[in-house]
């Protein structure tokens, strides 16, 4: 998106707004409590925290399956395993979901113990002719 202020031009300018409609979409929530804050902060921490996600970038996921395994793996660290500040403990433990901190390893016994099996490599027996 180009602008142009006066002579000069301005890439990356945020639109001029049009108009807001607020809605209920799920839930019934009070009118005054509508507000697209908590998903702007989510959609903040999640350029943050994955490189493929900010602007301007060469990083990115060729399949689909691999973005959403990055996206998995994101959501479990941030609800698991990172302590937030304002909380002092993960969200999980701050829900009552579980009062046990987990890490990394957590993490990744539980790709481990989703993945395949792998298969028997066949021998391979190359024979040289004279």
């Amino acid at each position: 998106m180009k602008t142009t202020i006066g002579a000069h031009e301005r890439k990356y300018s945020p639109a001029e707004c049009a108009g807001i409609r607020t809605r209920k979409i799920e839930g019934k929530p009070k009118d005054r409590d509508i507000s697209t804050s908590h998903v702007e902060r989510h959609n903040l921490t999640m350029r943050m925290g994955m490189h493929r996600f900010t602007r301007l970038t060469n990083a990115f996921s060729k399949k689909i399956e691999n973005h959403i395994h990055m996206l998995s793996l994101h959501f479990a660290h941030y609800n698991f395993v990172r302590i937030h500040q304002t909380l002092k403990v993960t969200p999980e433990m701050e829900a009552g979901v579980s009062d046990t901190l987990y890490d990394i390893e957590w993490i990744a016994s539980l790709i481990d113990a989703r993945a395949e099996k792998p298969s028997r490599l066949k021998t391979y027996c190359k024979r040289i002719s004279n």
